[in-house]
């Protein structure tokens, strides 16, 4: 039994209207994507443009350039080993493999020099000069630069060589994990589209709040209050 119908009415029409807006939301009219999608790809091109990293840490690491390292690194597989071993031997460091385990010797900034400039490529998405350069998919490069970084600052840290662990970490997370992450996305400085962030945040405090008063004004005109 309806006890306001204004009220009721007024929810019902805000709620039909919320439900038809919804519905393009999640209809492929974003330029082939629906509208979760289109502002997913919008911030992580934000976001991408706001987190280059790179030349920062070609400075931070130009510190220990010059720093000699020799470690063993355990990889996840033989193939694996392998494939880092032929990363680091293009960075002019000398290894020696024996199943999963690597020994590798050599300048520390021969290994970040390589690692960046890999890394540098994949973030401006040109993952052709990767293939060229080794031979395989862009992706599986960057990953076992992660896989063998990763095992170096293991044993840098085993050896209690924690600067240089640092150095390596601060490579891993800061070029090569964002480069990964971020391959094949457009980089965006929030300027370039200002108008759409703004826009999308006001619609969706007002789509919340819409979404609301509808519920709340439907309630209201079946009678139904909550009382204090």
């Amino acid at each position: 039994m309806i006890a306001d119908r204004k009220k009721f009415y007024t929810g019902l029409g805000l709620l039909v209207s919320f439900s038809i807006i919804l519905t393009i939301i999640f209809s492929p009219v974003f330029g082939g994507r629906n509208g979760l999608n289109y502002l997913d790809s919008l911030y992580n091109s934000i976001s991408k443009g706001s987190a280059y990293y790179i030349p920062a840490v070609k400075e931070e690491t130009a510190e220990v350039s010059d720093q000699s390292v020799s470690a063993d690194l355990t990889l996840g597989s033989e193939i694996e080993a392998a494939q880092v071993a032929d990363l680091l031997e293009k960075s002019g460091i000398r290894t020696s493999t024996a199943g999963k385990q690597l020994n590798i010797s050599g300048k520390l900034g021969g290994i970040f020099a390589n690692c960046l400039e890999d890394a540098e490529l994949m973030y401006v998405n040109n993952g052709e000069a990767i293939r060229s350069k080794y031979g395989m998919e862009e992706k599986r490069v960057l990953y076992n630069w992660h896989s063998g970084l990763k095992a170096m600052e293991k044993d840098l840290n085993r050896q209690k060589k924690f600067k240089d662990a640092k150095y390596v970490a601060l490579v891993i997370d800061k070029a090569v994990d964002l480069s990964y992450n971020y391959y094949g996305i457009e980089s965006k400085k929030i300027s370039e589209c200002a108008g759409v962030v703004l826009f999308s945040l006001v619609f969706y405090v007002i789509y919340t709040l819409w979404f609301g008063f509808s519920i709340l004004l439907l309630f209201e005109g079946w009678g139904i209050r909550l009382d204090h």
